[in-house]
């Protein structure tokens, strides 16, 4: 579904990306991990169009995006949602979720109900500014906006980012049903421990360069992730 090759990124004189290169397969859930500053987010962003390669090419479903603007990039089936949630604090819920769905031809119920039967909470706050929710409803609320655009691959940067550990197990399992029913997922996350649990495959991310890749299985297994993520 995505195959990223061999990009590398610049921000100004400083080479963030080195050469990466990866792919996502329709179905999987595939994780980045690595330490603050490897170039996570900045790989995401890249894909999503928000930032463009000087070298190297991107292509998702068979389609070069490379240098496709964001909003055809949405379009064309691909979301991102952001570190830190980036939701619109002060409007609605329901504005937050009308504006997900801005690449459709209009807003269906269908849709809505679809969101808010995946996140009752939403549904009761649907009039609330956005602004006022908890950190775990309002990273609800980015993941609903994301959905309302239709996506075939979804990408999250760091959806566990400062919620309470209860939450944040609540979010890993929202992110397998989101699996279970066929949208793909490419995850950014610092929990490497819960990121792989649920990766068919995972990337190991240092200073813009990919250093290892394999299964969550064998990844959670090597002596190297474990000393360096996963604390053991």
């Amino acid at each position: 579904m995505l195959t990223v090759k061999d990009i590398h990124v610049y921000y100004g004189p400083i080479h963030a990306i080195k050469g990466v290169s990866f792919e996502v397969n329709d179905g999987e859930i595939v994780a980045l991990i690595g330490a603050n500053g490897a170039g996570k987010s900045t790989i995401l962003k890249t894909v999503s169009g928000l930032l463009h390669p000087k070298t190297g090419s991107i292509e998702f479903n068979g389609e070069d995006i490379t240098k496709v603007e964001p909003h055809r990039i949405v379009k064309k089936g691909l979301a991102h949602v952001p570190e830190g949630r980036r939701i619109f604090l002060r409007m609605t819920v329901m504005e937050n979720l009308e504006m997900g769905a801005f690449t459709q031809k209009s807003v269906r119920e269908e849709d809505l109900e679809r969101i808010f039967e995946r996140f009752p909470r939403l549904k009761e706050r649907r009039k609330q500014i956005a602004g006022t929710l908890s950190g775990g409803e309002q990273q609800m609320l980015a993941i609903g906006r994301a959905l309302m655009s239709h996506p075939k691959l979804l990408m999250l940067d760091e959806p566990s980012m400062g919620l309470a550990p209860i939450l944040v197990e609540q979010i890993f399992e929202i992110i397998k049903e989101l699996n279970d029913s066929g949208t793909t997922i490419l995850l950014v996350e610092q929990n490497a421990g819960m990121a792989l649990e649920i990766a068919d495959r995972a990337y190991v991310l240092e200073t813009g360069n990919i250093t290892l890749s394999g299964t969550g299985a064998e990844l959670m297994c090597s002596e190297e992730v474990r000393k360096a993520y996963l604390g053991a």
